[in-house]
């Protein structure tokens, strides 16, 4: 792992962990079908005469690379050094698709250009805010086109960190190019982008990231994740896993975020922000890049993914195929920072979630240096209900609990790094010692606690079920402890309290187990 400093940090969604992932300077080769993305803006206000079909006036064409295209651009954008590998013709199309690649600063050596391909380009047709068609063209290529790509990939995978494939199922990359990047298997991050990844199980990715349908195609039919996708995913870790020949699986669900498995039972959500997506294209692509760059840097696998969420996040809102950018990223993150509401605000957006038949989950504590534990607990306690509200103590409040030198986060940088937690939905501030008259003013449907507890020992216990909620004991896993991990920075120690040794987990050999993610300690609330 690149030095980030405090490990505190580097596990937690602070605004300065993109420019930390930029000033680390990766190298990343991106190999797959590239695409040439057309966006046509126009007006309609008739139909045509042939058929009843509407006119579209066209008033503005914008042309951005696509698929392997847009995985690479948005790579580039949050700090990587890329390497882009894959094939073009020598058409009006791919000079453009070219042009527009190197114009970002992506490495072109591997893209190679055929006078005898056809380049894939997808042109949509929008009036006003709407899609109404999408014309798909090109993606032909010769065999002998496949052989040149196929000869390139030792220069194309040459001191890499991290290797993504985007197998978009053209069959370009299913012959002598696949044969190349599996006979290169092993000391880099693979990361596995496909819409079959059945066909990459010989290059035993460290990680695959199909969408919903793709897993599902995994499990032998589209209905094989059942109504709850994410719940589906989880059901079938080591069947979609074995099937992938891959260490770890970030399944995206589109509206319903991602849910992340790996061999040994670990799992982790992430939660979607609302966006209209009538226009948007290519969140996947920005996803896949973000927790790419994440864990080649070395980041567990759950922040990486939370990390990713927020990227995507932030493209969904945009028009068009789009990226994120450090810039982006951090000045997402930094809006989270004003993020605590007051007890008014909380009540009244609470309430309006009840009317819609949400029901609340509350948990509390201290959230002081965040670590694996801690990620794990509040995506458990999300997964309790539909709305999770986090009350922090006060810095006060977390003094009195902790002793003098605690809390080492101001309350405002410990609510702005919660906030940003996809699990995550409104964050307040609490300054007395127990969360009593919070839950008296809020009435929790659920009250959430983490650690060596049981209902009987919490004092919140009468209160939550005077108002009609219940309390729930979560995971306890005692090797996550807040106040081992300062003691160890404190101490100058180079462990992080999850008991990692830092390093690229590419070059270790795979992706930690995210079942590790979890717990508090005995009298150390999180």
């Amino acid at each position: 792992m690149r030095d980030f400093g405090n490990p505190g940090e580097v596990r937690s969604l602070a605004p300065g962990l993109p420019g930390r992932l930029a000033a680390a300077s990766l190298r990343v080769a991106v190999i797959g079908d590239v695409i040439l993305d057309g966006w046509w803006y126009g007006v309609t206000e008739r139909f045509c005469r042939e058929a009843p079909a509407p006119v579209v006036d066209v008033q503005q064409k914008n042309y951005v690379p696509g698929g392997a295209g847009n995985t690479a651009m948005n790579l580039h954008a949050l700090g990587a050094r890329v390497r882009l590998g894959g094939l073009t013709g020598s058409d009006d199309a791919g000079d453009r698709l070219r042009f527009l690649l190197a114009g970002a600063g992506v490495d072109l050596r591997g893209l190679v250009q055929h006078p005898h391909a056809q380049t894939a380009t997808k042109d949509r047709i929008l009036a006003g805010e709407q899609v109404l068609f999408r014309l798909d063209d090109g993606g032909r290529f010769p065999a002998e086109a496949e052989e040149l790509l196929a000869a390139s990939v030792p220069a194309l995978l040459e001191d890499a960190d991290a290797l993504v494939v985007c197998d978009y199922g053209t069959g370009l990359l299913h012959g002598a190019v696949r044969d190349a990047l599996v006979a290169l298997r092993g000391g880099r991050l693979t990361v596995v982008d496909a819409h079959d990844a059945a066909a990459w199980a010989d290059l035993a990715p460290d990680l695959v990231t199909p969408n919903a349908a793709e897993a599902a195609l995994l499990l032998g039919g589209p209905k094989a994740l059942g109504p709850d996708r994410a719940a589906g995913v989880r059901a079938a870790a080591p069947d979609l896993l074995a099937g992938a020949g891959a260490a770890a699986a970030a399944v995206t669900l589109d509206r319903d975020g991602a849910a992340v498995i790996s061999a040994g039972g670990g799992f982790h959500r992430t939660w979607a922000r609302p966006a209209a997506e009538k226009q948007a294209s290519g969140a996947g692509d920005t996803f896949v890049a973000c927790l790419t760059l994440a864990r080649a840097a070395g980041l567990p696998l759950s922040t990486a993914a939370d990390l990713a969420q927020n990227a995507a996040d932030i493209v969904v809102q945009r028009p068009g195929t789009s990226v994120c950018s450090t810039a982006d990223l951090e000045k997402h993150l930094d809006s989270f920072a004003d993020a605590a509401l007051s007890r008014a605000d909380l009540l009244a957006r609470t309430a309006v979630e009840r009317a819609a038949g949400h029901r609340i989950v509350l948990t509390n504590g201290c959230f002081d240096v965040l670590h694996r534990g801690h990620t794990r607990y509040l995506n458990q306690a999300k997964q309790l209900g539909d709305i999770l509200v986090v009350a922090l103590n006060s810095d006060a409040s977390a003094r009195r609990l902790k002793g003098p030198g605690r809390p080492i986060n101001p309350v405002h940088d410990r609510a702005g790094i919660i906030a940003a937690l996809s699990c995550v939905d409104y964050v307040t501030v609490f300054d007395t010692d127990t969360a009593i008259p919070l839950i008296r003013e809020l009435r929790p449907d659920i009250y959430a606690k983490g650690g060596d507890y049981s209902a009987q020992m919490l004092a919140e216990t009468p209160v939550v079920e005077e108002c009609g909620g219940r309390v729930l004991i979560l995971d306890y896993v005692s090797d996550h402890s807040t106040t081992a991990l300062v003691s160890r920075i404190r101490s100058g120690g180079t462990g992080n309290g999850s008991g990692e040794t830092g390093g690229n987990p590419a070059v270790k050999g795979g992706s930690e187990a995210i079942a590790d993610d979890a717990g508090n300690s005995p009298g150390d609330p999180p």
